[in-house]
């Protein structure tokens, strides 16, 4: 490669080395500076201003760079991270990223990533032994949540006695039934297939924000009325906004008699399967037909990594029945494990399942246990420290981790408490110490922390009310 220098300095194994070691020092030392008292969890800056300093930025070296990336990124590491639903990664999972990214391996085809394929299918089967699935079971993995209800929400389709969608196209119309409160990825996955707007049936919630089983039965039955196919209910576990699980066993029950495929979205809570004090909250989950869970929220992995897991591994094997004669073998789909293709979107998909498989054969699958016991028990002391202070007040009592509060001022009417919340978290997200993010029930304007960091402690919480209390 004489003719060709920079490429040859890209691919010299002796330059990455050093740049890998320098790379791993850095790391470590912002590891550690995030847990200092004085660290702050971000470095606010307005859109305009972070994309002027991008837009002019004079690269130096590596090193420089690293820094200044590190200066203008959220910091998940540092405690007073309490922000969104994304895990504090593992250092040790961090690194697959690493070898994931070198390697390249696809998984389309086994041929392409041999390993991966392998070590997917044994992280699934975990998946659904813990569940509670028997050997019909199955999944895959994908990137994210949001390609995770899709997917599942697509096998729900094709499982339409009556119509092959995948074929035929729609010959209905169809419909999904969800919270009021779910994840906005069931509805933009409804409306990628085609539901629209009369497809998406939102039902209401109780007071404790989960779903309303008697309000869903007469929505279903309305829904049927209209002209309706309902193809899929689906249970939260839990909703993002205020961490609360759906009545899995009555929705459940409610899809057996009615013979409709029930989908749980599981992406932040489900991970709960691994822990024997809150496994309660999933009551009745292994009745669903699919079940998607995101390791990168409560189980240690940076993101994107996500299982979608199949009460009946046919139902997955249907759901992308194409032929492609030039990849797959010309054998039953169901054979064909080992090619991913046949079972996702994606085709050239990384190597995700090695950022939960290096914890799990590490540490066992007690870290995931105890990540989860940490996260919902931080949960509950700092609901108990809201109810001990006068000036706040809790919108409802949590269920794991995701606790929503506001602050209460004398003499000010709904609209002035909603004005005064929204202030005090633009203070706090300007201020760059702590990083909480809000969200509004009901018209009431709520702070809201998501505890992701099994670092923080009691004394960070008690700093966040003290520091909201100065800002009013």
């Amino acid at each position: 490669m004489k003719n060709y220098p920079k490429l040859q300095q890209a691919y010299d194994f002796n330059h990455f080395e050093k740049q890998g070691k320098d790379l791993i020092s850095q790391l470590s030392k912002h590891l550690r500076n995030s847990q200092l008292n004085n660290a702050q969890s971000n470095n606010w800056l307005e859109p305009k201003d972070e994309l002027s300093f991008w837009q002019n930025y004079q690269f130096k070296n590596t090193t420089t760079f690293v820094d200044d990336l590190l200066q203008h990124s959220i910091h998940l590491h540092n405690p007073k991270y309490m922000g969104h639903q994304v895990s504090v990664p593992a250092p040790l999972s961090a690194l697959t990223n690493l070898i994931s990214g070198l390697l390249n391996n696809g998984m389309a085809v086994y041929e392409m990533g041999q390993a991966g394929t392998a070590i997917e299918r044994v992280v699934v089967e975990l998946f659904c032994q813990t569940l509670g699935y028997d050997y019909k079971a199955n999944g895959v993995m994908t990137s994210g949540g949001t390609l995770a209800n899709l997917t599942a929400l697509l096998a729900a389709r094709q499982a339409i006695k009556d119509t092959d969608v995948w074929q035929q196209g729609c010959q209905q119309k169809l419909a999904v039934l969800v919270s009021d409160q779910a994840h906005y990825s069931i509805d933009r996955a409804a409306r990628v297939m085609g539901l629209g707007n009369d497809g998406v049936i939102l039902v209401p919630t109780k007071d404790d924000f989960s779903m309303d089983i008697d309000a869903m039965k007469k929505s279903y039955q309305d829904t049927i009325d209209a002209g309706f196919k309902v193809i899929a209910i689906v249970g939260s576990a839990c909703s993002t906004a205020t961490g609360i699980y759906d009545d899995l066993t009555a929705i459940g029950r409610f899809c057996q008699q009615q013979k409709t495929w029930f989908h749980v979205d599981g992406a932040h809570g489900g991970a709960a399967i691994f822990s024997s004090k809150y496994k309660k909250l999933l009551k009745g989950i292994e009745a669903a037909d699919s079940v998607i869970i995101d390791t990168h929220k409560m189980m240690l992995t940076p993101a994107l990594s996500t299982v979608v897991l199949f009460k009946d591994k046919k139902s997955g094997s249907q759901t992308f029945h194409q032929k492609a004669q030039y990849l797959f073998e010309d054998n039953a789909i169901e054979e064909q494990w080992y090619n991913g293709g046949l079972r996702t979107f994606e085709c050239t998909k990384l190597m995700m399942c090695l950022k939960f498989y290096i914890l799990w054969k590490t540490y066992g699958v007690e870290v995931f246990e105890e990540n989860v016991d940490c996260l919902y028990g931080l949960g509950e002391t700092f609901a108990e420290l809201v109810n001990q202070h006068k000036d706040f007040e809790l919108a409802l009592n949590p269920q794991s981790n995701i606790v929503c509060f506001r602050y209460l001022k004398e003499g000010c009417n709904e609209q002035q408490l909603n004005e005064l919340n929204k202030k005090i978290r633009q203070k706090l997200l300007e201020d760059s110490e702590f990083y909480i993010v809000q969200t509004v029930l009901n018209e009431t304007h709520y702070l809201r922390v998501t505890l992701m960091n099994p670092m923080t402690t009691e004394v960070h919480l008690h700093s966040l009310l003290k520091k909201i209390s100065l800002f009013t």
